[in-house]
C-alpha cells in the first residue's frame, strides 16, 4: 500500500502496462527561479492515446515520439502519462512565476494532485472559461490542427467519420465556416443529438452523403477509414487523425481510389502545419483553443466525471470499453 499523501508528497497516477494502474505519492521538489506549484482542480482522460498506453500497445519505434511533456518512466512501465490538467497556481519563484499565483491554468501534465513546472509550461485560462470546460483544450488543439491540415473553406461539403470527442470537435469547428455542409458519421445512432447540438447533420455509415470536398477520419477503427475513402469526391482529401498503435490497418486501395485521385494525409498535433510555422507556435495554438472554449456548446462532450481517488478503476474501465466515448473528466479533492 502506498503511504498517505501530504502537501509535499501528492498522489499521482502511475500506469503499469499492460492493463494496470495505481496511485502513488511523489515528492515535490522545492521551487526554483521561474517555476510554479500548481494544485490540480480537474483533469480528463485522453481516451484513445491513454488507452493504448495503459494496454501496453505503444510500439517501441514510437516510444520517443509519444512521450508526454512531463512524463516519468518508460512505456514498458511503470510511467506517469497524461496531458490534461486544469489547476490553480499556489506559489511561484521569481517575478514571472509570482504573477501567476492565484490564476487558473491549463497544463499538459500527467494525472497528479499537485506538481511543479516552469511558469512557461502553464497557460492562464480566460476569465470566461470555466475550469470544468477547460479540460477540453488539449482535444480542441488536436481538432484545430486537423482543420488546418485539411484547410476546408466556405461552402465545402465535409464529412467527419467518428463521433468521439476529437471528431465531434472537428465537426463543430467546420460547421462554423460559412456555407459548409457538415455531417458527423458514427455507427452509434445515439450520437444524432450530439451532432445536432454541434451544428452538423448526423448519419450512420451506410446513409452518409458522398462526393465530399474533405473527409476527416477520427473513429480509431480501420473500417471507419474505409468509409472515409468511399465518401471522398473526385480529387478530394481524406485527413487521417486516428492512431492505431501496433495494429495493422487493411485498406482497399484498389477500386476507385486511383481513378478518383484521392489524397490520404495524416494529421498529428505534435507538429504544426508547415504553412503556419512562420507565424504560429504551440503556445499561440493553445491560446486559440482556450479562447474558443468561451462557447458553452462543447459542454455536451463531457460524458462523465469521477473522483481522482477512483482513477485506477476508471482508467481500466475506459481503456477496455468500446471505442467512441466522449470526454471523461476527473475531479481532484480540494482542501
Amino acid at each position: 500500500m502506498p503511504s498517505a499523501p501530504s502537501a509535499d508528497h501528492p498522489l499521482a497516477f502511475w500506469t503499469l502496462p499492460p492493463g494496470h494502474g495505481e496511485l502513488r505519492p511523489v515528492a515535490l521538489p522545492p521551487l526554483s527561479p521561474g517555476e510554479v506549484r500548481v494544485r490540480s482542480l480537474f483533469g480528463a482522460i485522453s481516451r484513445g492515446t491513454e488507452g493504448l498506453v495503459y494496454r501496453g500497445e505503444v510500439p517501441p519505434s514510437e516510444h520517443q515520439r509519444m512521450r508526454a511533456p512531463f512524463q516519468e518512466g518508460e512505456f514498458d512501465g511503470p510511467l506517469k502519462y497524461g496531458y490534461i490538467n486544469v489547476g490553480v497556481v499556489e506559489a511561484g519563484c521569481g517575478a514571472q512565476a509570482e504573477a501567476l499565483v492565484g490564476r487558473r491554468v491549463f497544463c499538459l501534465h500527467p494525472h497528479q494532485q499537485a506538481y511543479v513546472v516552469p511558469a512557461s509550461a502553464v497557460m492562464p485560462l480566460p476569465d470566461a472559461v470555466p475550469s470544468e470546460r477547460a479540460v477540453l483544450a488539449a482535444n480542441l488543439e488536436t481538432a484545430i490542427n486537423a482543420v488546418w491540415d485539411g484547410a476546408p473553406s466556405v461552402g465545402d461539403r465535409i464529412a467527419v467519420v467518428g463521433a468521439g470527442v476529437v471528431g465531434a470537435l472537428v465537426a463543430w469547428l467546420c460547421a462554423r465556416i460559412p456555407g459548409t455542409e457538415v455531417q458527423l458519421i458514427d455507427v452509434d445512432p445515439g450520437r444524432a443529438e450530439l451532432a445536432k447540438s454541434l451544428g452538423a447533420r448526423f448519419a450512420e455509415p451506410g446513409a452518409a452523403m458522398g462526393d465530399c470536398d474533405f473527409v476527416f477520419h477520427a473513429s480509431g477503427a480501420p473500417a471507419g477509414l474505409s468509409t472515409a475513402l468511399t465518401l471522398a469526391g473526385q480529387e478530394a482529401s481524406v485527413i487521417e487523425m486516428s492512431w492505431y498503435g501496433q495494429r495493422a490497418v487493411p485498406l482497399a486501395l484498389g477500386e476507385a481510389f486511383h481513378a478518383r485521385r484521392l489524397s490520404l494525409r495524416s494529421s498529428q498535433v505534435g507538429h504544426l502545419p508547415p504553412q503556419r510555422l512562420p507565424r504560429w507556435n504551440y503556445r499561440r495554438r493553445m491560446e486559440l483553443a482556450l479562447a474558443l472554449l468561451v462557447d458553452s456548446v462543447p459542454d455536451v462532450l463531457i460524458s462523465g466525471e469521477s473522483d481522482f481517488a477512483d482513477l485506477p478503476a476508471t482508467m481500466h474501465r475506459l481503456a477496455y470499453s468500446p471505442a467512441g466515448a466522449l470526454c471523461h473528466r476527473i475531479r481532484y479533492p480540494q482542501p
